[in-house]
């Protein structure tokens, strides 16, 4: 990424942030009402104060290990079903409407479910978590895998390849990237449904907390939450792409655009430029 993209993307963030301190700092209350709102400088200095409490850290590492545990159980729990339902008509026929019919219920909506089948409440919202990446993971499978070309198995199958070599020589490398699409999908869905969660029914975690500082009317611990809900989700989402173009580095790679000029000057056919101008006929002008 060259620098200038890198500035570009610091001065968004930096507007933003300007922004919102201009307009809380002005109690600004025409159709949005500013004037409850914590500064820029207040959620920042609450921040500084969070740093250095253990509360903060527990509440961090319980988030992350939720988060986690659910998003890993449903990777390999949507590939695995995800490549069935697309692979064989069995599965298909077993699977599909069951998942069709569940897919809509919102994950959130599992809390009295995950109450009354799981002892804890730490399982509950692991089992939640789980639920709400599961489905993004396995659309995005089963559609990769149905989209690969036949010609690759009739290679394999040409060659002498059984079933497992088909599916973990041709299958599964092929749908990679619309796998893939579906963790990074699933990930942001996952940390949505665990701080829901948390705020329901958790005991500790960054959304428990958060709602804490809500009902104590500490809105710059609020703030304070959300940034962290948005970095954590940040980093993580992050961590499932650059994880994605290395295990799909095999693939080519779209050539970088070039700036929007440029490309039109490179583009412009020959034709529309000037022609040179005829040399003269030395003789005639003798």
């Amino acid at each position: 990424m060259s620098i200038v993209r890198r500035l570009v993307r610091v001065a968004s963030l930096a507007g933003a942030l300007g922004l919102w301190q201009l307009l809380t700092t002005l109690d600004v209350d025409l159709w949005l009402r500013f004037g409850q709102f914590p500064t820029v400088g207040e959620v920042a200095a609450a921040f500084g104060d969070r740093l250095g409490t253990a509360p903060y850290w527990q509440d961090l590492v319980h988030s992350l290990r939720r988060i986690l545990v659910g998003f890993l159980l449903a990777a390999v729990l949507g590939i695995a079903a995800g490549t069935a339902i697309a692979r064989s008509r069995w599965a298909a026929d077993l699977l599909g409407p069951l998942v069709e019919v569940v897919r809509p219920i919102p994950a959130i909506a599992l809390v009295p479910v995950a109450i009354l089948l799981l002892p804890t409440n730490e399982q509950g919202i692991v089992f939640i978590t789980c639920a709400a990446a599961f489905f993004p993971v396995l659309v995005s499978t089963r559609h990769a895998v149905r989209a690969l070309t036949p010609a690759w198995e009739e290679a394999v199958l040409t060659m002498g390849g059984g079933r497992l070599r088909m599916l973990f020589s041709v299958v599964l490398p092929g749908a990679l990237p619309g796998i893939f699409g579906g963790l990074s999908v699933g990930i942001g869905v996952g940390w949505i449904c665990v701080i829901s969660a948390e705020m329901i029914s958790g005991e500790y975690g960054v959304g428990y907390r958060t709602w804490q500082d809500y009902t104590v009317v500490d809105y710059p611990g609020v703030f304070v939450g959300m940034a962290t809900i948005g970095a954590l989700g940040w980093l993580t989402s992050t961590a499932v792409e650059v994880l994605g173009r290395r295990a799909t580095a095999w693939l080519p790679r779209p050539p970088e655009r070039a700036p929007f000029r440029a490309a039109r000057r490179a583009a412009r056919p020959a034709a529309s430029l000037p022609a040179p101008a005829p040399a003269l006929d030395k003789e005639r002008v003798a």
